[in-house]
């Protein structure tokens, strides 16, 4: 499995830039108990977009079908996983419901747009290879 490791670097990228932006208002305005939970929200993403970027560069060379089986049905299980996350943060560890929330879906909308984008350069790298 040859891995590629820009995608890593921009999720970094992106985590540092969301922190820098994020932290002012937070840290001003944001209780102790609603930072804890932005920065799991922001967490759990970061971690759920790395095992998606796992499961393209496993899948990458197989079948499209096997492609497809190992992206999105790891798509769906990592959701369950996120949403059973939320669940135990929210109703068991006390969390910041709105905190949590907010943030794991802004950093998942970012991430996803960058995932499409990446899973787009690495079929036309392929195909002009």
């Amino acid at each position: 499995m040859k891995v590629d490791g820009r995608f890593p670097k921009q999720v970094i990228v992106t985590l540092i830039i969301g922190t820098v932006v994020a932290a002012y208002p937070l840290f001003t305005f944001g209780s102790p108990d609603v930072i804890k939970s932005v920065v799991a929200g922001g967490g759990l993403s970061t971690l759920n977009v790395l095992l998606g970027y796992l499961a393209i560069e496993y899948s990458f060379g197989k079948s499209y079908s096997t492609f497809f089986k190992i992206v999105l049905g790891g798509m769906g299980v990592r959701m369950v996983l996120l949403l059973t996350a939320l669940v135990v943060l929210i109703k068991l560890c006390g969390f910041h419901s709105v905190g949590l929330t907010v943030s794991m879906l802004t950093f998942y909308v970012i991430y996803l747009v960058l995932e499409v984008l990446f899973i787009q350069r690495k079929i036309v790298t392929r195909n002009q290879g």
